[in-house]
């Protein structure tokens, strides 16, 4: 079935831009079961999806349509196949929020112009809530609200795909009873808006750094506010201070009281509650998809999940009314198991990117070298006056390698390469492998592929990456 609705895709493309296609290439896949393709033609360029549950796709066309009406940054729908299986979408790149965040953040400081657009996000969280209400809640995939069913599997989620495949004991008589109060006691909140489902980093795009783009909404349903600002606050691998938590939960409270009358009180007592399900919804993610579907990456994020769940229960007064539920959540935090997860790699990866004129970086670990790839024969945006004082971390120039399918496919060949190496090297237990990316100054397409070898290294592999951008580090 799969070729030819890739070849209706095709045509899709062809019936809607007048045009036939130059190239298309499919995006890395995530988490979801969703195929993405750039497609690039003489005048446009748009990402083809490929999805087989047709109601899932329903509920994205419709939201999409309502939010794009409203002014919401959101993909527009340029065409829908006849079986619903298949669309074109504007294409808003590939930088996420959390691409941003990992590459500009030193350590817990969090650049002021990330902090800015983290709080532009809130204030657009806080519109598709709004606006979200007046949805034609018809169209949500699976269910209209998150409602006690809705609780209720996430928690069964989190027991049988996360605690029983941690090792994790538990009672599960205890625990079931539990989860009933636990999901009544959620659904004391107000919930009668718009839940996002999904509002974490990874769904924010980066298209320039004044406003915020949204994608994957699809699961959208009535909920709680909380619900959302709890799975921004608490992403795992993003990995936010319990400092800048406190002044984001602080700025969506002082946005959301200018547009809604709120009681405050009550907000702020049902928050860490839905921080808690957000976060054992996650973990039964990462159990299927890591401990039962064997995709090592999402194991990576256990740690960080560790991290915020020792955090919360720090915080909430739920031991007493829930015992068996944080008896259970604290072995998790306990888990032998589940900290050797979080154990420090063994493989450090140093990428550099350079300038030919200066030379190839030299290798000091012991290990001789690695890789050096040459990018100079890559359409170098250096050569036009917008992009001169741009380097390859800056949105404008990302934008513009990410409408070029040479750069696609030179990374696509550097990614294969390098993997192959770093599975054998950690599979001999090696410690250092170097890559270096050149090209003419150093400045932009070394610094790009620097940048995105880095972020596909650390998403998809247990390593520890030391990035250096050498002729930027010698001009400042």
């Amino acid at each position: 079935m799969e070729l030819p609705v890739y070849e209706r895709l095709k045509e899709l493309y062809t019936q809607w831009a007048g045009e036939p296609i130059e190239s298309i290439s499919q995006l890395p896949t995530s988490g979801s079961y969703r195929v993405y393709y750039r497609i690039t033609g003489k005048s446009h360029n748009v990402l083809g999806a490929i999805n087989s549950d047709v109601k899932e796709n329903r509920a994205f066309i419709e939201f999409s349509r309502f939010f794009y009406e409203k002014g919401l940054r959101i993909p527009e729908i340029y065409a829908v196949d006849a079986e619903l299986d298949c669309y074109l979408l504007e294409d808003f790149g590939n930088t996420t929020l959390f691409d941003w965040l990992s590459t500009a953040r030193r350590e817990n400081e969090i650049p002021a112009n990330i902090v800015d657009f983290y709080k532009k996000t809130i204030e657009q969280l806080v519109e598709f809530q709004i606006q979200g209400r007046h949805l034609d809640f018809g169209f949500a995939y699976p269910r209209a609200s998150f409602d006690k069913q809705s609780m209720m599997w996430d928690l069964h989620y989190f027991k049988y795909y996360f605690l029983k495949l941690a090792k994790i004991p538990f009672d599960e008589q205890l625990l079931e009873d539990d989860f009933n109060r636990f999901s009544d006691y959620l659904l004391e909140a107000d919930c009668d808006y718009f839940l996002y489902r999904d509002f974490q980093s990874r769904n924010v795009m980066v298209v320039d750094e004044n406003v915020p783009a949204f994608i994957d909404y699809q699961g959208g349903r009535k909920g709680a506010l909380q619900y959302d600002l709890a799975s921004l606050l608490f992403d795992a691998k993003a990995d936010l201070p319990h400092a800048f938590r406190e002044e984001l939960l602080n700025y969506y409270i002082m946005v959301l009281s200018r547009k809604e009358k709120m009681n405050e009180k009550n907000f702020r007592s049902h928050f860490y509650g839905y921080v808690l399900i957000r976060i054992m919804q996650a973990m039964g993610a990462y159990g299927f998809r890591g401990f039962y579907e064997k995709k090592e990456h999402f194991l990576k994020s256990i740690p960080y999940a560790l991290r915020n769940l020792s955090d919360v229960l720090d915080i909430v007064g739920f031991k007493t009314r829930f015992p068996a539920l944080c008896e259970a959540l604290q072995s998790v935090t306990e888990s032998r198991f589940l900290q050797q997860i979080a154990e420090e790699p063994t493989l450090t990866v140093t990428i550099n990117s350079f300038s030919y004129k200066r030379g190839v970086p030299i290798d000091f670990s012991g290990n001789g070298g690695g890789f050096v790839f040459d990018c100079r024969a890559i359409h170098n945006p250096g050569r036009y006056e917008a992009y001169k004082t741009k380097t390859g971390k800056d949105p404008e120039v990302i934008a513009f390698f990410e409408k070029e399918p040479e750069m696609h496919d030179f990374l696509k060949n550097v990614y294969v390469m390098v993997e192959q190496s770093v599975r054998k090297y950690l599979e001999r237990g090696f410690k250092h492998l170097m890559v270096n990316f050149g090209c003419t100054g150093g400045q932009h397409r070394s610094v790009y592929c620097a940048e995105q070898l880095a972020a596909h290294l650390k998403s998809s592999h247990p390593v520890k990456i030391k990035l250096k951008h050498v002729e930027q580090e010698m001009r400042s």
